[in-house]
Order: structure tokens, then sequence, then C-alpha cells
């Protein structure tokens, strides 16, 4: 059994929906000599997310944020919270819709993704700050 651990490090991106697969391969936890296993994907955030989906059309991770803005809109009266922007509860709310971890199937060596799967990064703030994800590998040999 083997347990693998890394830091996966995110620069600042403006808000948006970004493929981050070969981000978390090069980065993440050697996969190679994994037979099968899980990764857990686990962001340190409140105003970002993780999520799989269509890594082909860059377009669908655009309809997706503009949808995101429709569903949860910036300056909704009820806000309380909104000392740190407009921006700010938004993101909170987004971040717990989409949800801040991912556990993906390791077979072979390889992301057990299907063809046209890819794994984001929801940027859900205007300016968002550089970001963290833990990498967690568990799996045999």
């Amino acid at each position: 059994m083997i347990w693998d651990q890394n830091t996966i490090e995110l620069p600042a991106l403006a808000r948006g929906v970004y493929l981050i697969t070969n981000d978390v391969l090069s980065q993440g936890p050697d996969l190679r000599n994994c037979q099968v296993g899980l990764l857990h994907l686990f962001i340190q955030h409140t105003s970002a997310s993780l999520a799989i989906n269509e890594n082909a059309d860059p377009d669908v991770r655009g309809d997706i944020e503009r949808h995101l803005n429709v569903l949860v809109p910036a300056n909704a009266p009820h806000y309380q919270h909104t000392q740190e922007g407009p921006d700010d509860m938004p993101a909170h709310i987004k971040s717990i819709l989409i949800g801040p971890s991912l556990i993906i199937p390791v077979s072979d060596g390889h992301l057990a993704l299907g063809t046209w799967q890819g794994i984001y990064l929801c940027e859900h703030r205007d300016h968002g700050g550089p970001r963290r994800v833990v990498a967690t590998l568990q799996g045999r040999w």
C-alpha cells in the first residue's frame, strides 16, 4: 500500500473556470507505479472550488462561469458579508455549491478520467490569489 501527498501551487487567476489537469499531473504525486488507487484533491480556500467536466471545448468553461454568475449574482441585497467586496460572498456560495474536493480513480499509473473529462479550478473571486491544492494518493503498487 502506498500513500503520497504533494501540494499543488496554482498562480493567481482572474474569475473563471480553468483546466488544471496538467498542473495536477506535473505537481501532484507520482502516479506511474500505482496499479490501482485514488487521488484525492482538496483546495485550501473558501472562494474557489474543484470540479470535473469537459476538457475539449473551452466554451463549456465560459458557459459554466456565466451560468454561475446568473445563479449567484454579486451585490444581492440580502448579503450581509460585504466588507471584502461584492465578489466575496458570491464566491463563498459558489464554492459551497461546487465543492472543495474531488476523488479520482487511478488505474495502471494514470488518472481514470473519461475521454473528455478534465480537472477544473473554479476561481470565484474577481482577482483571486494563488491557490493551493493538497493532492493525496492512496493505492497499491
